[in-house]
Order: structure tokens, then C-alpha cells, then sequence
């Protein structure tokens, strides 16, 4: 069989699957293949980002197909690695339901044997959206801290032990939760510097 044919056959069925599970206004904005050299003991994965998540079909060798998706809000990182004859692209993705936390759960995809040019305009792609995302992540997630800093007043003459007891404990809690953003790169020395001050003074 002649190999550009069949890679042609193997590609537009890969398509035709892809598009078939986009939803209402979802567009297919760059897809990747896997090369067939690659794939001797399984059909070829195919891979494709979407204006709202990356997909990853699989082909299992008696027909049908397996889908993996991850929301662009989901992606945490992503890395690209390109070779002589091939690429791989590796994501890490949050497994929460909702918008994660830097802090969250998550899962590692590697998908290997892509065609060059096609995995590293996916690769830019997900770049672009891990960017997005981890901004907004970092400006919540900074939100939310700056909210719990502020969030208990001490030194009432009311205040019992036990009391003073949990609110110091709760403090050391936001400064823990502070110094893991800053390792994260969520903060700033400055941005720490402050939440750290402004929790203290609240002791």
C-alpha cells in the first residue's frame, strides 16, 4: 500500500472523529496526528485544540475511538519536545470540577510520535491558553487569600483562650497557604511581603 495514500486515509478519518465531537460554535483550530511508523500495533492517535479544550482521540483497533478532553481552564502546563523524526507533547492538567487552585490535584497526558510542524502548532496553542489561565488563577487564588487575611480581628476583650487559640492557629494557616504561593510564583516578594505584614497584624 502506498504509504502518503494511506497516511492521507488515516488523517481524514482522524478529522472526520475530531469534528464529530465539537459542540455548538466549537471550532477545531489546529490539530496533530500521530505518525504511522509509530503506530504499527494500534490505529494513530489523534490530537486537536478547540476554542474551548484540548482533545485526544484514540483509536482502538476494532473500530470506535476513545475521547480525552481537558479544559483550557483545567491545563496547568505544557511542554513540547521535538526530535529528529518526531515530537511529544506532554500536558498537566487540574482534575477539580471547578476553576483549580495552584495548589490542586492533577494528571499528566504524554502523547508521543507527532508530526512536528502539527504538535508545535498545538503546542502554541496550549501555551497561549496556559497563560491566560494561569494569570486568572493566580489573581483569584490571590483574592481569596487577601479575603482570609483580613477575614478575623484579635485582641477583643472578649476573647476567650480558646478562641485566641484557633485564630492564631488560622493565621499561621494563611501565612502557610502565602509562602506556597510565593514558591509557586503566584506572588511577588512584595505581594507576600504585604499579605504577610497585614496577617500578622491581625494577631
Amino acid at each position: 500500500m502506498d504509504e502518503p495514500a494511506a497516511e492521507d486515509r488515516g488523517s481524514h478519518a482522524a478529522l472526520q472523529n475530531l469534528n464529530s465531537v465539537l459542540t455548538v460554535d466549537e471550532k477545531l483550530e489546529a490539530w496533530a496526528i500521530q505518525r504511522r511508523l509509530f503506530a504499527l500495533s494500534h490505529r494513530r492517535v489523534a490530537l486537536g485544540a478547540t476554542s474551548g479544550r484540548f482533545l485526544a482521540l484514540t483509536r482502538p483497533l476494532f473500530g470506535g475511538f476513545d475521547l480525552t478532553d481537558v479544559r483550557w481552564q483545567d491545563l496547568k502546563d505544557v511542554h513540547l519536545h521535538v526530535g529528529i523524526l518526531s515530537a511529544s507533547l506532554q500536558l498537566t492538567a487540574f482534575t477539580g470540577p471547578d476553576l483549580a487552585s495552584a495548589s490542586g490535584p492533577t494528571r499528566t497526558l504524554v502523547y508521543e510520535a507527532l508530526r512536528k510542524d502539527q504538535a508545535q502548532a498545538l503546542y502554541r496553542i496550549c501555551q497561549a491558553h496556559d497563560q491566560a489561565w494561569r494569570e486568572k488563577r493566580r489573581v483569584r487564588d490571590l483574592e481569596e487569600l487577601r479575603a482570609r487575611s483580613g477575614g478575623i480581628q484579635l485582641g477583643g476583650s472578649g476573647l476567650s483562650n480558646s478562641a485566641a487559640a484557633a485564630a492564631d492557629g488560622d493565621a499561621a494557616s494563611r501565612l502557610r497557604s502565602a509562602k506556597s504561593m510565593l514558591d509557586a510564583g503566584l506572588l511577588t516578594d512584595s505581594e507576600y511581603e504585604a499579605l504577610k505584614a497585614k496577617i500578622i497584624s491581625n494577631v
